[in-house]
């Protein structure tokens, strides 16, 4: 009889809810209305992008080249080896002028044929490639093979049509062909995948390369075009066999049930490192150059490969307007609650491929993010919140706009467009060039114009606003590579007999089922205009009347089912919604419990990842306070009841990029430094070779804080070097410890895992006798080899920790010491799932 009743109440409230979906809630505010823009207003802005390119060009001539890159604060060029280290962030350099090389066919498109062959003659005269230096394989392939090309098919179109630079004779192939090689012991591997660094003299016998183990899948996969198409246009066949085969090692690497790819993996074994599965950095180009090759080479399994792959995205990482990251080996589970900018890129991609609607959905909503935040963040939270607040002036964004009016010729990207070039001119432009944003809500600007700004941005932005007949080259007969560098479609002509493309059994019938739509009779607007009123406002809205309880919710009214949708829930209806019988009934409650559970595990999995930066009071008080710190991907992880305990002291310099420092003062103590300037990584080791035995890296945002963003953990590069404990602090975390440092002159602090600080907290604070836990030394520490693990911790404490835990995860603990309680405190849909 119970389990009849059960069954019966189930069939009203809680069936519904088992294809229960939990979606963020998009807070998206009004977007301007659509309105036609004249010929002449397009003209003015086609002139405006052409003079922002000339203003960031000649500030790179005159100040900067040769070098590779302006430094538009500085006002001076950035060398590798001379410029203050970044870390791998240099890997893009290679002193080989990478910014005039990258953004010389822009000049063909603007018509500056003189300006153009000027171009031609100093890289034919002063670029050069045999150099000791290690380079990325991926940037160097896109922004300088392809550049090299791109501007050497331009030069034989304009040779051809214009009659000019009849001087030419391929120099630019030939210098392709001099990199290319260059490139190729990279992929000298037991799985084709290529390393993702080469050294241009030596190749992969660079000792720093020895331990080269790691690449990401856009590294590996965005090289096939450019490889492609230098073979071809110089009869020589290894580039493009080298790029397909990477290309079918990557493909059957892919994930056979969910068809999803993850980000990083090993370039021996083929394992993956990373399972996180989206369109955004680390995969983005990959899916792009499946497409693409399709295009350009007329290779059909590269279409299936793409379709294939996007319709897993689609089911998968797609949630609206959204495109949230899911593990591929578990494609039902969310791996990170943020988005990067990277993948604004997806609408463009989407447009080409025919899905027109979701490209109008998601572009809408990249464009309500830049109306939020002036630029669109590095990356943002589900909320629309920043979480990475730099803006590096990259074009994706501006590329979707463009490929999105192409499709439709809605005048609606025409406005956005010109959104994107005023927000520019206004808030991005110095004297000296244009500046990356280093902070989206406080305007500061970063030494960094990366070449990509002269060779995509302004390029789409010209594009945009012009029309075919402004053009001295119809783009319609080009493919755009993913740094948008031309090769034009007769380039599947020259073929490639020395390579087989055909791999029969690979795909069926259904892989070919996608057809594009017809654009002239698709309404944009119908489609944008639901998403107008979905941003309302990010900031956390105050609790107003009764909360709705899951005892009291009813499927049958409209209120409760309004209620829980602003709650970020959705119900999903399958068939009548009754249980076919009691059993299955209960079966249905256990299963919605267990889905609780889970959510439970993940939130402590969360928990567990915070550092603390804890202290005493006082030298004679018992009482101690931590600060929320994040972890690191390298170093040893302060997991459990390791941590380390030692004096404070500040780096000099600062940001601690440039060594070595002052082993004298540092040894034996815990370093602080500045984020910035390079990477977290570099600063690692520069600290643990002064002797350091723990570092504390501070934010160089002011006013960030782990209360109002989420804590991440800080990223390596892939070479496991460093033994030293690495932890994270925002800045208003880090002014209270500043604060009492400069208050004490002398300082100690203990890094711990901020759950194991409770628990030694309560055990200090228990009534109950607990035996005493050994605290490691640092040579424990920097040791891993040499702990114990030890199990001292008593059932009384375990239960005061699952108790705290409890609270924490309910909003309940407001100790000092509490600074976790940010990351996983529930919301109030949380509390409506646990009480169902």
């Amino acid at each position: 009889m119970y389990n009849q009743s059960l069954a019966m109440h189930l069939q009203y409230i809680l069936i519904p809810l088992i294809t229960l979906i939990l979606v963020a809630v998009l807070v998206l505010g009004e977007s301007i209305p659509t309105q036609s823009m004249s010929l002449k207003e397009r003209n003015i802005l086609r002139s405006e992008a052409r003079e922002m390119f000339y203003h960031a060009y000649k500030a790179y001539m005159d100040n900067a080249y040769p070098a590779d890159e302006l430094m538009p604060l500085s006002c001076k060029g950035r060398y590798r080896g001379i410029t203050p280290s970044r870390g791998d962030m240099d890997d893009i350099l290679g002193n080989f002028s990478m910014t005039l090389v990258d953004s010389v066919d822009t000049l063909v498109l603007l018509g500056d044929l003189d300006e153009f062959e000027k171009a031609v003659k100093l890289i034919i005269q002063d670029v050069q490639f045999d150099s000791d230096i290690i380079v990325s394989v991926f940037e160097t392939n896109i922004r300088m093979i392809g550049g090299l090309l791109s501007a050497h098919i331009l030069t034989e179109h304009i040779r051809k049509n214009n009659g000019v630079m009849l001087w030419y004779n391929g120099e630019m192939l030939e210098m392709a062909r001099d990199l290319g090689y260059r490139l190729l012991p990279a992929f000298n591997t037991s799985t084709g995948l290529p390393h993702a660094k080469v050294n241009l003299r030596h190749g992969m016998k660079d000792e720093h390369l020895k331990k080269s183990r790691e690449t990401c899948t856009a590294c590996a996969g965005t090289i096939l075009l450019e490889f492609a198409a230098l073979s071809r246009l110089s009869g020589d066949p290894v580039f493009e066999a080298l790029a397909h085969t990477a290309m079918d090692a990557l493909w059957k690497l892919r994930h056979r049930g969910s068809d999803l790819m993850g980000t990083v993996l090993n370039v021996h074994s083929g394992d993956w490192v990373r399972r996180d599965s989206g369109v955004g950095a680390g995969i983005d180009s990959y899916y792009e150059y499946l497409f693409k090759s399709y295009v350009l080479l007329g290779d059909d399994k590269y279409l299936v490969r793409f379709n294939r792959h996007y319709n897993a995205v689609m089911k998968y990482v797609s949630e609206g307007p959204m495109l949230l990251d899911v593990l591929m080996h578990r494609p039902h589970a969310k791996s990170r609650n943020f988005m990067d900018s990277l993948l604004a890129f997806w609408p463009g991609l989407q447009v080409l491929s025919g899905d027109i609607k979701p490209a109008v959905q998601t572009h809408e909503m990249l464009y309500q993010v830049m109306q939020m935040h002036t630029f669109i963040p590095e990356a943002f939270t589900v909320d629309f919140q920043i979480h990475w607040a730099q803006h590096h002036l990259r074009p994706e964004f501006i590329e979707s706009t463009y490929f999105l009016f192409r499709a439709t010729g809605d005048h609606h990207y025409l406005q956005v467009g010109k959104k994107a070039l005023k927000t520019l001119q206004k808030y991005a432009k110095v004297p000296c060039g244009y500046a990356a944003v280093n902070d989206v809500r406080t305007g500061k600007h970063e030494d960094r114009m990366d070449s990509f700004v002269l060779s995509e941005t302004f390029k789409y932005l010209y594009l945009l606003f012009s029309e075919p007949q402004d053009l001295l080259v119809d783009v319609d007969e080009f493919v755009f590579t993913t740094e948008a560098h031309l090769l034009p479609l007769t380039i599947a002509q020259l073929g490639n007999a020395s390579f087989n493309f055909r791999q029969s059994g690979e795909h069926n019938v259904l892989d070919f089922m996608r057809t594009c739509p017809n654009s002239n009779r698709f309404l944009p607007e119908t489609v944008r205009k639901p998403l107008r009123n979905l941003i309302t406002g990010s900031c956390p809205r105050p609790l107003s009347g009764k909360r709705l309880r899951a005892l009291d919710f009813q499927g049958s009214n409209a209120d409760h089912l309004r209620a829980i949708y602003d709650m970020g829930i959705t119900m999903v209806s399958l068939g009548d919604g009754k249980a076919k019988s009691p059993e299955d009934g209960e079966m249905g409650i256990i299963f919605m419990q267990e889905m609780l559970e889970l959510t439970k595990m993940q939130s402590m999995n969360q928990l567990a990842q915070l550092q603390a930066v804890a202290y005493a009071l006082d030298n004679n008080s018992n009482d101690w306070i931590a600060l929320m710190a994040g972890p690191s991907h390298f170093g040893t992880e302060l997991a459990g009841e390791r941590f380390v305990e030692g004096e404070l002291i500040i780096s000099i310099p600062f940001r601690a990029c440039d060594g070595p420092l002052n082993s004298a003062d540092i040894s034996g103590k815990i370093l602080i430094v500045e984020r910035g300037d390079c990477t977290f990584v570099s600063k690692a080791r520069l600290a643990e070779a002064a002797g350091a035995i723990a570092l504390i890296v501070c934010d160089n945002v002011p006013g960030s804080s782990g209360e109002t963003q989420p804590m991440f953990a800080m990223s390596g590069d892939g070479t496991d070097d460093v033994s030293i404990p690495v932890v994270f602090m925002y800045s208003l975390e880090y002014n209270k410890l500043g604060a009492v440092l400069k208050r004490k002159q002398k300082m100690s602090v203990r890094l711990m895992q901020m759950i194991e600080f409770k628990r030694w907290q309560l055990e200090k604070n228990s009534s109950q006798p607990t035996t005493a836990k050994k605290l490691y030394t640092t040579e424990d520490i920097i040791d891993p080899v040499s702990l114990k693990k030890k199990d001292q911790t008593s059932g009384s404490t375990v239960s005061e920790m699952e108790s705290w835990t409890e609270k924490v995860q309910k909003g309940g603990d407001s100790s000092p010491g509490n600074v976790a309680t940010k990351a996983t405190a529930t919301s109030e849909s949380d509390e409506f799932k646990e009480e169902l």
